[in-house]
């Protein structure tokens, strides 16, 4: 495999990883029981922090 495709599928697994980290640690944080708005308010909150990583990378990372 190439060094530009295993870079991006390293990137891509960070994504994966952090999205499944903000969702649980928000789970456990938001008191129970929850509603549809706290799921739907997890959800982005997790959307949002990966997003973020991905701009950060592109932004800041190897030029090519």
């Amino acid at each position: 495999m190439e060094k530009r495709s295993s870079r991006w599928l390293t990137l891509g697994g960070g994504i994966v990883v952090l999205f499944v980290a903000s969702l649980a640690i928000l789970l456990k944080v938001i008191p129970e029981p929850h509603r549809n708005l706290d799921y739907l308010v997890i959800g982005a909150v997790a959307t949002f922090l990966s997003m973020i990583l991905l701009w950060v990378a592109l932004m800041f990372g190897p030029k090519e």
